[in-house]
């Protein structure tokens, strides 16, 4: 849930805005696709088509030479594209509902393709609230506290491994716990909820860490105290509105789940949860 930056003070290369000209390709594939499902009788909801815009841009500001050049310098605005990138962004891109988007306006057999892997059981185990905790928290962990940071502001291939890993685990976690797109074996409310106390807790304990450690973490590097506790502070704030945020998208689409099933029972009566 973390971002390294190896970007050098030089003038950014055509490469580095790569970035951004994928998000822009994505959202514009998004808005096609949208499109075509809103003409159809089912409609496509224009909250979803916001929620991935919005998600698309707090990626390409995030993401942006501009910003990563900052960042490299600035462990406060690292922390933003922390939470950018690992947290918000996967937030809105999940609630758009992309893999529904895509289900419904594939070819036949790209839908086909797709429902296989859903049903794969390997990703099903992946999708495991517990194992993208694991993937989420623990990676953040390793960011951190291990040379792994040091390492990622030096050299190119393990500063975009630790980008894509961030993005991608942010993405997995947030499915897990509230997607709206289809997962098969997904655990109750319970696990789900109890899965998003520990991680909020997991995500606190280490801002309050960095806080109280500034002087020695994050590992390998030598960063001025009160920028790391600044970036602490952000981490902590930061995060838990979007674990706040995240909370509320999972008792939204419980709430909607069982007001369908109520409603679909002839002759009872919904009642508000």
């Amino acid at each position: 849930m973390s971002i390294v930056l190896a970007h050098s003070a030089s003038e950014p290369s055509g490469l580095d805005w790569l970035p951004v000209l994928l998000s822009i390709f994505a959202t514009m594939a998004y808005l096609v696709a949208a499109a075509r499902a809103g003409r159809t009788p089912t409609g496509w909801s224009p909250l979803r088509t916001a929620a991935f815009v919005t998600g698309m841009v707090l990626l390409a500001v995030a993401l942006s030479p501009t910003m990563a050049a900052r960042a490299h310098h600035d462990i406060r605005v690292h922390m933003v594209q922390h939470l950018f990138v690992g947290m918000y962004a996967p937030l809105a891109i999940t609630l758009a509902a992309p893999v529904t988007l895509l289900l419904r306006s594939a070819p036949l057999g790209s839908r086909r393709r797709v429902a296989a892997i859903l049903r794969n059981r390997s990703l099903h185990l992946l999708g495991h609230p517990l194992t993208a905790l694991l993937l989420n928290i623990g990676g953040l962990y390793l960011i951190y506290l291990t040379p792994l940071y040091a390492l990622a502001t030096t050299n190119e291939t393990a500063h975009i491994a630790v980008h894509v890993h961030v993005l991608a685990a942010g993405y997995l976690f947030t499915w897990s716990i509230a997607g709206p797109d289809p997962a098969p074996r997904r655990p109750g409310l319970a696990v789900r909820l109890t899965v998003l106390v520990v991680a909020g807790a997991a995500h606190s304990a280490l801002a309050k860490l960095l806080y109280a450690q500034a002087s020695h973490w994050p590992a390998g590097v030598t960063i001025s105290p009160v920028a790391t506790r600044d970036a602490a502070q952000l981490m902590y704030y930061g995060g838990d509105l979007a674990e706040v945020l995240l909370a509320v998208a999972l008792f939204a689409a419980w709430y909607r789940r069982r007001a369908r099933r109520v409603t679909a029972v002839p002759g009872e009566v919904a009642t508000p949860a």
